[in-house]
């Protein structure tokens, strides 16, 4: 009965969806309060429907009800409690359930909280939520309906995916999805705005939030996912310009630049039609990476389908949301007032550019994704397009926008001193000199221009810091009104400082690694030894173990320094008969914020192992990078003049102002 309850609470959630889709629209047209407010009901009704059918799957995978064609496809009574959770979204049918769950998560959030929005305005919000939470129920319930039955029973389940069995996908899915499917938040307002043909200042106050929420768990998302293909799939890198990931990084560059963008235009009420034409683009990307994964186009440890009926019916819903919106945009986006002018020498000004590099930096990583994909379907010729099409694109936007970041919070709005702000980063180009003589000095091998590089990100993070001791006094008050000062600061002002100071740390551990990384490949026999980047590695022997449902081969390795024993490091090979498959559990020993990797190959006959062995100075700033940022987003989020659900006005709430 579980099995038919989460079934029928999805088509429930369906027919929920279907009026709150319709009927707030025709409250706004008719102006009828109560109609309008039907949307805030339904939308919680539908987020309890929904989160019910959810719960319903996710026993159905505890119990291990093998009756259901999901569980036994995706589960196996021996996996752990946490992978059977997590197997839940290991799969197409269950990950579209949560992908709608957290639809209806952020759509019942608005109407929670949302009570100081002008009533119409979120009744078309919640009604374009609606329209695509119905096309994607409609899309499980057809093609994917994760609560189908087997009509005999099977005794035990075919397991999920070894590479899937690991906690970093307790995290990385929900993560990734809380990012993608937050953008539909910004689409919404994007559209309700173009729908009512009205947008302000206080529009951008009310849609950054919930911009700035979904970015900081895209930006934790991308960065867990690239850390668990860099110690699970054992190979020993941490990103490889797959499509999928690729599919992730657009929303994200397109969402940046949709932050930036707001900010000029809740301050100067500038950029109105940009900000909304990023809205649409950035929750479009994000519907392309879902068709990407789930059409069958790709092959990929990302991708769940290959069946090419849900391909067709999910470009269909690209087709009609990013079609439909993009032609309401360019039927209305005339009639919005642009809203104030500035000097190209601004804040405004340094926004832009920050814009305009996000935006080409986008449509390189779509372009070089796409075309060898268009390319095969029309001329039937399969091309790769990887890493040196993607780093030779990236270096020449991403160098001249970090050399302009620490210049943007430095500059007054609507018309700045490039000459003031550039005397006020001379500390911090000075920093940034002397980082580069020090590498040149103490490097050997490498780039060339790998010191420059740590040069530029030092520069990004000290431009940071630069900022910070220009507000706050730094030097040139006392230590206490400096103090008073930092304290008096806008969260959202600390927020600015650690998401800059993140790209600067996540730059100079990608150079670092990808310029340093010193490896030793071979095979090896107990007793051998060896030696990479000054650390000598002894094979002590090889012994088997029985797992929950897998049978694994551990090896052990001490590693010395200097002839003193360090640690002992264990990597294993997986072997699960269920499903026939082999996966590398590499061994990881952390030393500062560089990392000695080891990861196994095959056995041969002869007892000796493959192994790989490397050595990654200053990796994990690469992931400390993510977070730093993502912190400095929750700061901003959590500031009073930016936080979700701020208290409602004493007055009647704020109309938004017709355009003129």
């Amino acid at each position: 009965m579980i099995a038919e309850a989460g079934h029928y609470a999805l088509v429930l959630a369906l027919a929920l969806a279907l009026i709150q889709s319709t009927v707030p629209i025709l409250g706004a047209r008719w102006h009828d309060p109560a109609l309008m407010n039907v949307a805030r009901s339904t939308a919680l009704a539908q987020l309890l429907f929904v989160g019910g059918s959810f719960a319903a799957l996710v026993t159905l995978h505890v119990t291990s009800d093998f009756s259901v064609v999901n569980v036994f496809e995706n589960s196996h009574s021996l996996k752990p409690l946490i992978y059977k959770i997590t197997g839940v979204w290991g799969n197409h049918e269950g990950s579209m359930l949560l992908w709608v769950s957290i639809l209806a998560l952020f759509g019942g959030l608005v109407a929670a909280f949302g009570n100081n929005l002008p009533l119409s305005l979120r009744a078309h919000v919640l009604a374009v939520q609606a329209w695509i939470a119905s096309a994607f129920y409609l899309f499980i319930l057809i093609t994917s309906n994760p609560f189908l039955r087997i009509a005999n029973p099977p005794i035990e389940g075919r397991d999920l995916n070894p590479v899937l069995q690991d906690i970093g996908l307790a995290v990385h899915p929900p993560m990734l999805y809380l990012g993608y499917v937050g953008f539909s938040i910004s689409f919404s307002f994007a559209v309700a705005a173009l729908l009512e043909g009205r947008i302000d200042a206080a529009w951008a106050r009310w849609v950054r939030p919930w911009t700035l929420l979904a970015w900081i768990f895209l930006t934790l998302g991308i960065a867990m996912g690239s850390y668990w293909a860099y110690y699970e799939l054992g190979w020993g890198g941490w990103w490889f310009w797959d499509p999928v990931e690729n599919a992730s990084l657009m929303p994200w560059l397109a969402g940046t630049a949709l932050l930036h963008s707001a900010v000029v235009m809740e301050k100067r009420n500038a950029l109105k039609v940009w900000t909304i034409l990023l809205s649409i683009l950035t929750f479009s990307l994000s519907l392309l990476g879902t068709f990407l994964v789930r059409s069958g186009v790709l092959t990929s440890v990302h991708a769940f389908a290959t069946d090419p009926t849900r391909g067709v019916f999910i470009l269909l819903i690209l087709c009609i949301f990013i079609g439909g919106s993009l032609s309401l945009y360019a039927w209305r986006a005339s009639a919005l007032k642009q809203g104030g002018l500035f000097a190209p020498i601004s804040r405004e000004g340094a926004l832009v550019l920050n814009n305009l590099f996000l935006t080409t930096a986008c449509a390189t990583v779509f372009i070089g994704t796409l075309y060898p994909l268009a390319l095969e379907v029309i001329t039937g010729d399969k091309i790769s397009v990887g890493a040196p099409f993607f780093n030779l694109t990236f270096a020449p936007l991403f160098v001249p926008l970090m050399i302009a970041v620490p210049f943007g919070p430095l500059l007054a709005w609507k018309r700045g001193d490039l000459l003031g702000a550039a005397q006020r980063l001379v500390a911090a180009g000075v920093v940034a000199l002397i980082a580069i003589a020090l590498l040149w000095a103490w490097t050997l091998g490498g780039s060339t221009l790998a010191p420059l590089a740590i040069g530029l990100a030092v520069f990004v993070i000290a431009g940071a810091l630069s900022d910070l001791a220009e507000r706050t006094g730094l030097f040139r008050l006392p230590f206490g009104t400096t103090l008073r000062r930092a304290r008096g600061l806008p969260r959202s002002s600390w927020g600015t400082v650690f998401a800059h100071a993140g790209v600067g740390v996540a730059l100079i551990g990608i150079v670092c690694e990808t310029t340093w990384n010193t490896e030793y490949i071979g095979s090896m026999k107990p007793h051998d030894t060896a030696h990479v980047a000054g650390y000598a590695l002894t094979l002590d022997g090889v012994r088997q173990q029985q797992g929950p449902n897998f049978r694994e081969m551990i090896a052990q390795f001490t590693v010395s320094l200097g002839g003193e024993r360090l640690s002992v490091m264990t990597p294993s090979k997986r072997n699960f008969t269920t499903r026939g498959s082999t996966t590398t559990e590499a061994a990881l020993l952390t030393r500062g914020a560089s990392q000695l990797y080891i990861s196994l190959g095959e056995t041969a006959a002869d007892g000796e192992v493959a192994v790989r062995i490397y050595h990654k100075p200053m990796v994990l700033l690469i992931w400390f990078g993510p977070v730093l940022m993502a912190f400095g987003g929750m700061l901003s989020l959590s500031d009073r003049r930016l936080r979700v659900g701020a208290p409602k006005p004493a007055r009647a709430p704020r109309q938004l102002q017709p355009a003129e």
